[in-house]
């Protein structure tokens, strides 16, 4: 419970700084890529703050001077932290209602990411045109192609908006597979647990050569990527491995039947 306390006063305190410094620094030098590396750091920090151990594998993978759509299974909001730790410079396609948070709303969207409204098809639309104009230009956009959190061990079926920005950017699609975050935050669960996380990013899926009508194959193909590093048990087998370790994990989440 004082681990829960002390991370969400945490949260609250360096949201409300690094807001501040990101509209600060776009204030005056608003093509710096400051910003990015200010949540980059946030994403550190509340990692950090809780003790919780994040390993990455995978970014020999990857050609981080270049853009790529980032897109990862999703299980919890602590997702977003993870991938801010892994990644120094990425933004988001996040649900609109993030940036209507008084302070944090501004600060995400003069940090790059863009709010997507899932309720209106044509809004949502165009949100995917404006990213896959950013991943053009230069800038990697993560996106959750569930759409919204499983509450299970299982992946969501995926939604084809992320596949049609992937192809229209024709940049590189890059399956990330999340493990032990869905333990560490579950959907509905304000607790936190102090499990560990990885964070593996799959060999990038050239989208160039797709066309819209071959975005089923494209999902297909990241699904099939994204599982193949996704460790549902992974906090479990983790924790236990872990020798001498005086906190109990959680209770591992039965997949809805």
């Amino acid at each position: 419970m004082l681990l829960t306390v002390w991370f969400y006063f945490v949260l609250v305190i360096t949201a409300i700084i690094a807001s501040t410094m990101v509209i600060v620094v776009t204030t005056f030098a608003p093509q710096s890529d400051l910003p990015l590396r200010i949540t980059h750091y946030w994403g550190l920090l509340l990692i950090r703050c809780v003790g919780i151990e994040l390993k990455v594998e995978g970014l020999e993978n990857l050609d981080l001077s270049r853009p790529y759509v980032f897109a990862a299974n999703h299980q919890s909001s602590f997702d977003i932290f993870a991938l801010l730790a892994a990644l120094p410079k990425v933004k988001f396609l996040a649900k609109k209602e993030l940036f209507k948070i008084p302070l944090f709303g501004p600060a995400l969207a003069r940090a790059g990411s863009l709010p997507v409204d899932r309720t209106n098809r044509q809004a949502a639309m165009k949100s995917i045109d404006q990213a896959a104009q950013a991943v053009r230009q230069g800038s990697s956009i993560v996106i959750f192609p569930e759409g919204t959190r499983s509450t299970t061990r299982e992946l969501l079926p995926f939604k084809k908006g992320g596949f049609v920005l992937a192809i229209k950017s024709g940049q590189p699609i890059v399956p990330v597979s999340l493990s032990g975050t869905g333990a560490v935050l579950p959907r509905g669960v304000g607790r936190i647990q102090p499990c560990p996380i990885r964070v593996v990013f799959g060999q990038p899926i050239p989208t160039d050569t797709y066309k819209n009508v071959n975005k089923d194959q494209l999902m297909t193909l990241l699904r099939e990527a994204i599982l193949k590093n996704y460790d549902p048990d992974y906090c479990q087998k983790t924790w236990k491995a872990a020798a001498n370790c005086p906190i109990s994990p959680p209770p591992a989440t039965r997949p809805a039947s």
